[in-house]
């Protein structure tokens, strides 16, 4: 007698096959049998409530809100620049390194601390020194120019 040419897991390979087709095919009827077929555009619409919450009623329409649509802010509002009456700020040098030319200042009234290069200097400045400075915008942030020695 001759062997079968199908191995063992050949055939669990076919069953498993088999009833994959045959679960699909159940999903498939059973989908078609409860599907709602014919509802109206008013049964399939879901309204929010004040709440946030999901509701199938409409709104009360006596508690709506009116919302000026220029009153709505999305993302920061513009700032106007802010002029400074006295341009000229007074600090203290906390840190410069004459050798790379950088450093920074600590303003005596906001106690920020402010960076300042050796192209913004007028005097030369060391660690401790009382200056005088203006401020403009960076690369990086705000820097010290026109600095020089009380």
């Amino acid at each position: 007698m001759a062997k079968s040419q199908a191995t063992y897991s050949k055939k669990e390979n076919e069953k498993k096959r088999l009833k994959k087709q045959k679960d699909k095919q159940e999903k498939k009827e059973e989908r078609q049998a409860n599907a709602k077929k014919g509802l109206t555009l008013e049964d399939m619409m879901a309204y929010v409530d004040e709440n946030g919450n999901i509701s199938s009623t409409p709104p009360d329409p006596k508690k709506k809100k009116i919302i000026n649509t220029e009153d709505i802010q999305i993302g920061i509002s513009r700032q106007e620049d802010i002029v400074d009456e006295n341009p000229v700020k007074k600090g203290t040098v906390t840190f410069f390194n004459d050798s790379k030319g950088y450093g920074f200042i600590k303003n005596t009234e906001t106690q920020d601390s402010i960076f300042v290069h050796a192209n913004g200097l007028i005097t030369q400045i060391k660690e401790g020194d009382k200056v005088t400075f203006e401020v403009e915008m960076g690369q990086k942030g705000p820097t010290a120019v026109k600095v020089s020695k009380v």
